[in-house]
């Protein structure tokens, strides 16, 4: 690799050998992907996806202690994934046990290390930290360092920034050193697409099952998505935005997606049309029929498939203040039809902190609890992998959860239906 001379003399240990350490991880992982130089990270903020303090990480905290004991904090702030724990989410007294005083026994630490490290502000906890309300959103041609994949895919995606889909404490590195490796998705050609998803539904698909679907079938490579301009237009509004940062999370998740283009929607789409796929790119036609198919092909790994559901997420990624708004409609109109005053099912909606703050604000939240509805900053993921958690009836719509937890998976028509009418889901 050719590094700059400011490059090589942090290698050299110019200043100090911490640096130089993560400097040399820097170059070990560029070369396993053979970027031949660094490139400098130029956006504002940073995100971090490590934000559970998890008892059993104890190598992490051992080096989060070195970089600070050196003076080798980020050189950005930076924001990170949501908190695993929040009083308000049912959870039984083992539950809470467990969480507190084995799990996530170390998150109170952790937290002061993140904060000695760079931590943005006390509420910059969310997957979704491009949000407008959360103030971490990079601009087009930025160059991040990034983990999260959920977050990874947006910033390329939806917001034309240039990220590869980082592992967690490799993000701090390359905040720390202020470069990343030049390869994959910061380069040019490896923004190109090598596959042409048609979309013939009948319907507008549900933004979960479609990025699924996506997702399963190009695993790490990038698709041109046509066929949505006919149910999202060619306007990244509120509601488009919304809609691609679910689809996204889903192709990120069932797949390895990093990089997505919508014809006619997304910036480089927009600026470069069709010449950003490549010769030869595969083709994936996507109708009525094929999302059934994906849909019938999830397992379901609970031990009683016929038992009621004790829990339902909603909001992995977080939700937009759009769409917990849309929620709260949707929440009182099932009820109202169902004849009923609470939610048939203990449903938490997550969202971020900024989000939160905002929706509290509006007329929509008084409402929204007059549901029974729990509105949460928390990561839904991180409460269900735990071996107690793991054997409850859980449902979400997110493809996110059900990929990574043992959460069942219906569409949010399907999960409004259950909560409100406690009707089976099938």
């Amino acid at each position: 690799m050719k590094l700059t001379q400011e490059q090589q003399a942090l290698l050299n240990g110019e200043k100090g050998q911490t640096m130089a350490k993560v400097m040399k991880t820097l170059v070990m992982y560029g070369e396993i992907f053979g970027a031949e130089k660094m490139v400098p990270v130029t956006s504002r903020y940073n995100h971090l996806v490590t934000s559970f303090g998890l008892k059993a990480l104890g190598p992490v905290y051992d080096l989060m202690d070195q970089l600070i004991a050196a003076g080798a904090v980020s050189g950005q702030k930076f924001s990170a994934d949501p908190r695993p724990l929040d009083p308000k989410v049912p959870a039984n007294f083992l539950q809470n046990l467990v969480f507190k005083k084995f799990m996530y026994s170390k998150q109170g630490f952790y937290e002061g290390q993140l904060k000695a490290l760079g931590l943005k502000d006390e509420d910059a906890f969310s997957c979704a930290c491009y949000l407008d309300e959360q103030g971490n959103r990079p601009q087009q041609g930025e160059v991040l360092s990034w983990a999260e994949s959920s977050a990874v895919v947006y910033a390329n995606s939806v917001l034309g920034a240039r990220c590869n889909r980082n592992s967690g404490i490799m993000d701090l590195m390359g905040s720390i050193a202020g470069f990343v490796p030049y390869f994959g998705l910061l380069t040019d050609e490896g923004r190109r697409a090598s596959w042409v998803v048609k979309v013939q539904t009948t319907e507008k698909p549900e933004a979960q099952l479609l990025g699924s679907a996506i997702g399963m079938k190009v695993m790490e490579d990038v698709p041109y998505v046509v066929g949505l301009d006919r149910w999202l237009g060619n306007e990244l509004n509120d509601s488009a935005c919304a809609y691609l940062k679910d689809f996204g999370a889903a192709t990120a998740s069932n797949g390895a997606v990093g990089l997505y283009h919508i014809d006619g929607l997304t910036p480089e789409a927009k600026q470069q049309g069709k010449d950003l796929i490549l010769p030869g790119a595969k083709e994936y036609v996507i109708d009525d029929a094929e999302l059934r198919r994906v849909k019938e092909s999830y397992p379901l790994v609970w031990k009683n498939p016929g038992a009621k559901p004790k829990l339902c997420f909603v909001g992995c990624p977080h939700l937009s203040l759009q769409q917990l708004k849309g929620w709260t409609d949707a929440l009182e109109e099932g009820l109202k039809a169902a004849g009923r005053k609470k939610l048939a099912v203990p449903t938490v909606f997550t969202t971020a902190p900024g989000v939160k703050k905002a929706f509290e604000a509006t007329g929509h939240a008084a409402r929204f609890a007059a549901t029974g509805a729990i509105l949460s900053c928390i990561c839904p993921l991180m409460y269900m992998n735990n071996p107690l958690c793991g054997p409850m009836p859980v449902i979400t719509c997110s493809n996110k959860l059900r990929t990574y937890t043992t959460a069942r998976y219906y569409t949010e028509a399907e999960i409004l239906d259950i909560i409100t009418k406690g009707a089976a889901g099938k």
